[in-house]
């Protein structure tokens, strides 16, 4: 079973996510801000998969993307952003900063499946 973290501070976008996780037989951790998962990462912290929103007040998904992104422990840990905000700006800043992934809120099961399996094969064949 995969453990996922889902960071978002919108807790009940959190569970859905959690929900749809679980129904693709993955265990999840849910954190409301990326402080907390960044130090959950710092004290040997080992998920599989980061689902990280974007929009976050003070520490942005892309902030936390760059924290995870710059320590060699954490270069081959999928991570897929999870944002309402479309625009091809930023999903091109997603991608080049290390992303894995890019699904759209609301997200629908079938697309987080998709993603995961995208994000997990990259790791596999580096």
């Amino acid at each position: 079973m995969k453990l996922v973290w889902i960071v978002d501070s919108d807790e009940e976008m959190g569970r859905a996510v959690s929900l749809m996780l679980k129904l693709l037989d993955c265990e999840t951790r849910y954190f409301y801000h990326p402080r907390v998962a960044a130090q959950a990462l710092l004290d040997g912290g080992h998920p599989d998969l980061m689902v990280l929103d974007i929009n976050m007040p003070e520490v942005s998904g892309l902030d936390m993307l760059e924290f995870v992104r710059r320590r060699k422990e954490w270069k081959n840990l999928p991570v897929i952003m999870l944002s309402s905000e479309a625009a091809d700006v930023m999903v091109d800043k997603a991608m080049e900063m290390g992303a894995d992934g890019y699904v759209m809120k609301p997200v629908t099961i079938e697309e987080l499946e998709k993603v995961m399996s995208q994000a997990f094969y990259k790791h596999i064949i580096k």
